[in-house]
């Protein structure tokens, strides 16, 4: 193992080394290779960066990291989707490392298990389903002080779990997905619910029908707007909300969506997100991702 990797760290510092050649096309072809090394390349790529007066060479090196970062978060997201069992924090901390290469994955489960623990103290079995989400409210917003961030909507860290964390700020996306995560661990059945244009949570149950007197299961009992501090409303504010977009209350905007749509939803938020920073690259990346990603899932 060791002799292969040694000759695949010479292979690397070879490419390395010819990456400053001044022809267009053998510098595209150089790249790709590199690119296909993965991240075994990104400690070779940075000693030169950090290394060279070259302020081309330079930008080539940053230009190579970040196709690095990008095949891997391809191929991390099509690892993910094609598994049977998905968590949807590894998703989210694979896109998180496109722009924040160096998170602690380890860092980022203590800090929510920090916050599972903290409602966990809290919340117990003979409260009513509202009752749980008052402490779990308590908890998330009034301890931990997480918030919707109004000030910076459109920044791209609203939409990255570790930004997301440190700032206890993020978009209606993250902020739900966060708490969802929460209450996921804490076997609390909230799920996430893809209205247009803001994203909500559901606490799903069982529900008596009394025109045939038989009980429903799973299905909503009501909403959560994890952006705005937990607040929690029912299906007729979603037909006023969709109303007032003048979308139809399609039967898709009150039932519990997929972890995969979430996923592209992710993707089209922090997409949306380079796009106003002026990150067209990234923008078109993302968007690029997403469509395969639907493609092949779909």
């Amino acid at each position: 193992m060791g002799v292969e990797q040694d000759a695949r760290e010479r292979e690397i510092q070879a490419l390395i080394s010819m990456i400053d050649d001044p022809d267009p096309q053998i510098f595209r072809e150089i790249s790709m290779k590199i690119i296909q090394m993965g991240y075994d390349a990104l400690p070779f790529i940075e000693e030169v960066e950090l290394s060279t007066p070259d302020k081309d060479l330079r930008e080539r090196m940053t230009s190579i990291k970040h196709g690095i970062r990008y095949e891997q978060l391809s191929a991390d997201l099509f690892a993910w989707a094609a598994s049977p069992d998905k968590d949807l924090l590894s998703a989210w901390l694979s896109v998180s490392r496109y722009n924040y290469p160096d998170i602690c994955d380890h860092e980022i489960r203590r800090k929510i298990g920090d916050i599972r623990r903290d409602v966990w103290l809290e919340i117990n079995e003979n409260l009513t389903a509202l009752e749980k989400i008052k402490v779990f409210n308590h908890v998330f917003y009034g301890i931990h002080r997480f918030q919707g961030n109004l000030e910076d909507y459109h920044d791209p860290d609203n939409s990255l779990i570790n930004r997301v964390l440190k700032t206890k700020k993020g978009s209606p996306l993250s902020m739900g997905l966060l708490y969802m995560l929460v209450a996921r661990s804490l076997d609390l059945p909230v799920q996430g619910i893809n209205l247009p244009e803001h994203f909500v949570l559901a606490y799903m149950g069982e529900t008596l029908d009394p025109s045939r007197m038989t009980v429903k299961e799973g299905v909503p009992l009501f909403y959560i707007n994890a952006f705005s501090g937990g607040d929690v409303f029912s299906a007729k504010e979603i037909n006023k909300f969709l109303k007032k977009l003048d979308f139809d209350p399609l039967p898709e905007f009150f039932r519990p969506c997929t972890d995969l749509e979430i996923l592209t939803r992710m993707l089209n938020s922090l997409a949306a997100a380079y796009d106003t920073t002026g990150e067209s690259d990234r923008k078109s990346e993302l968007e690029n991702l997403r469509n395969r990603l639907e493609e092949s899932f779909a």
